[in-house]
């Protein structure tokens, strides 16, 4: 019994030990270093000092072996750490896989990556401010994206010895507006530039407005970018259906200030700024990129259904195009994709399948071969055309000379022609004769058109694409409302293409005293399509945009619309490149909403729509006249 005693009175006291020792004893290490032995490529984490003394967060993605190797360079508030850290894979392939690499090219062109977190995000240093302008009237502190990449070109090439010394900037979106950016007095080592989707006027038709009219659903971006340093404050919603959520809180100033939205800079400026005036003019890239020559050669990368930024790229190439006339160093892409998409897998947008891989094909054939020549030691001549432009319908690439131009040959002509909207819901070339009758519709703010089939809920990520593919959502639904008016060609005989920016002139009357015009040409399906039955009679649009009413005469001074009287309403869309097949009709749909991507107009003149009051919204009937057309930009045989 004893000996059995002593044996429990031991066991009782290890246990207790090593209960102890479990409690105290921690077997995480207070750090732990990734062993990367195996791994194709180095990595570095810098931070690199501007003229001011900030420090800018940069990671530098090595090949291993490298040797006179060039530098691919992109500036970034999205976290320059997430964008280049893939926890599963030895390869710089997998390091790369995240939004804004073109992987595939940087890894077979043997590139120096680098990511940089801009001022004011994530681990860099220094205050934040929304594409901080270039005018330093308007952005004191003479520092902004230009100085900055400057400073960062110049540390680079001196401080990493496996490069040649030759770097270049590439971006999208809010990175392709910082790749602009490298363009203002470059850095003599940046010998290239690719602006993917760029930002460029936030007003006249890029992220914030569309001539005007305020996209509301990029509440939730400005919350989230500017809340926090780290973007961990994230919106929030109490509806599964954003048209629902909007829709009871009233204007995007009510919807903000449920939020707090009031605490973040830049909203408080787009309330402050809602007309086109030296805010915005002061800023607009394609304004401050014309004022000088183009002394680095530049890659435009256009979307033609980007539902972000469709203004961009064109307005830069149409500024640079004017200002430099050998245009030698002006080079413009336009491809069948969405925000971002050249960049991705891209055989179809959305139900409409293109049969090839349209974003592999501008990666190998385009891209590499164009930063090769100019950043390599050795590369081959490019064999770049000065535009690349994807033809939908017939679903080609197109070699041309400049944009917009028809044919590849030249032997083509573009032709004005327009396209009369007569009642009965008839669109035709001929005029209409005698005294011009009209199409009518009631607009009610309080019942506005979806701009994509609800339920919209576009916070949920199993949701992501029916946003990014919207522009080429089906507008069979819209066709059926009473609020929409419907113009219908008869079936085509022979092919239909348009090449460039489609111009709406529309002749309006409403009983408000504001309003907005929405202008949609679209291309009607036959009823049944060969091996695609999910296409019959679908309505794909080509190119639709918003105007304001109140910006009709002039963008910077807004002004009531007189009720009853005859106005002219000007809306430029957004180019396109386009084959209206033999069987398919062309259609225009005019509408007064379009949300909730854009907030509604009262259609009673308010000092400022962000601040109007529930008791501001009206309905309104709204007259068009056949005299209004939308000018189509056809391609005809050169005489």
């Amino acid at each position: 019994m004893k000996i059995a005693a002593v044996a429990l009175a031991v066991l009782l006291a290890s246990t207790a030990l090593q209960a102890q020792t479990t409690q105290t004893e921690n077997e995480t290490p207070k750090t732990f270093t990734r062993s990367t032995k195996s791994f194709d490529y180095t990595r570095r984490d810098v931070m690199i000092p501007m003229r001011d003394g900030t420090k800018l967060h940069t990671v530098i993605l090595i090949p291993r072996g490298a040797h006179h190797a060039p530098i691919l360079l992109t500036r970034t508030p999205y976290d320059a750490t997430a964008l280049t850290t893939y926890n599963h894979g030895a390869h710089l392939i997998a390091a790369l896989d995240g939004y804004d690499n073109a992987d595939d090219i940087i890894v077979a062109a043997g590139y120096i990556r680098v990511v940089q977190d801009v001022r004011g995000k994530y681990k860099s240093e220094g205050a934040y401010l929304m594409n901080p302008p270039a005018d330093h009237g308007l952005n004191p502190s003479g520092l902004d994206d230009a100085t900055d990449c400057y400073d960062t070109i110049d540390w680079l090439t001196k401080n990493i010895p496996e490069s040649n010394g030759r770097v270049g900037t590439i971006g999208i979106s809010y990175d392709g507006f910082t790749t602009l950016m490298s363009l203002i007095h470059p850095h003599p080592a940046l010998k290239v530039a690719v602006p993917m989707n760029p930002m460029v006027d936030g007003w006249m038709g890029d992220d914030w407005f569309h001539n005007g009219a305020f996209r509301q659903l990029n509440l939730n971006y400005i919350y989230e970018q500017e809340a926090t340093r780290a973007n961990d404050e994230h919106w929030w919603t109490d509806h599964y259906d954003d048209y629902d959520a909007f829709l009871e809180l009233g204007s995007a100033g009510a919807m903000a200030d449920s939020h707090g939205e009031s605490q973040v800079g830049f909203w408080r400026k787009l309330v402050a700024h809602p007309a086109y005036d030296d805010f915005w003019q002061r800023q607009a890239m394609d304004r401050i990129l014309a004022a000088q020559p183009l002394t680095v050669p530049t890659m435009l990368v256009h979307s033609l259904w980007d539902q972000e930024d469709i203004y961009g790229a064109p307005a830069v190439y149409k500024a640079l195009k004017a200002r430099n006339a050998d245009g030698s160093k002006l080079f413009l892409v336009m491809g069948p994709w969405h925000h971002g998409q050249e960049i991705d897998a891209d055989t179809s947008l959305g139900p409409i399948d293109f049969h090839a891989d349209n974003g592999l094909y501008f990666r190998q054939h385009i891209l590499r071969p164009f930063l090769d020549h100019y950043l390599k030691d050795d590369a081959p001549p490019a064999n770049v055309a000065p535009v690349n432009a994807f033809e939908s319908g017939t679903n080609r690439w197109l070699r041309l000379k400049t944009w917009p131009q028809g044919c590849e040959s030249g032997a083509c002509a573009i032709t004005p022609r327009p396209m009369h909207l007569l009642p009965g819901g008839h669109l035709s070339a001929t005029a209409p004769t005698g005294t011009p009758q009209t199409s009518t519709y009631i607009s009610d703010p309080a019942h506005p058109v979806p701009f994509i089939q609800r339920p919209i809920h576009l916070l949920d990520d199993g949701e992501a694409m029916s946003w990014r593919n919207w522009l080429a959502s089906d507008q069979r639904e819209a066709s059926t409302r009473t609020d929409v008016l419907t113009f219908t060609t008869p079936r085509l005989t022979a092919p239909l293409k348009i090449a460039g920016a489609p111009l709406a002139h529309l002749i309006a009357t409403t009983t408000g005293t504001d309003g907005d015009f929405v202008v949609k040409l679209i291309d009607v399906y036959p009823d049944q399509v060969a091996g695609e039955p999910a296409l019959g009679g679908y309505q794909l649009m080509i190119s639709a945009d918003i105007i304001r009413g109140r910006y009709r005469n002039a963008p910077a001074y807004p002004t009531p619309i007189p009720a009853n009287q005859p106005q002219t309403y000007t809306l430029p869309l957004p180019p396109a490149d386009h084959v209206f097949l033999p069987g398919h009709r062309l259609m225009v749909q005019i509408q007064s909403t379009w949300f909730p991507l854009y907030d509604r107009n009262p259609q009673t003149f308010v000092p400022n729509i962000f601040l109007a009051k529930p008791g501001d919204y009206h309905p309104a009937t709204i007259t068009i006249s056949a005299a209004s057309t939308v000018e189509l930009p056809v391609v005809e045989p050169a005489h």
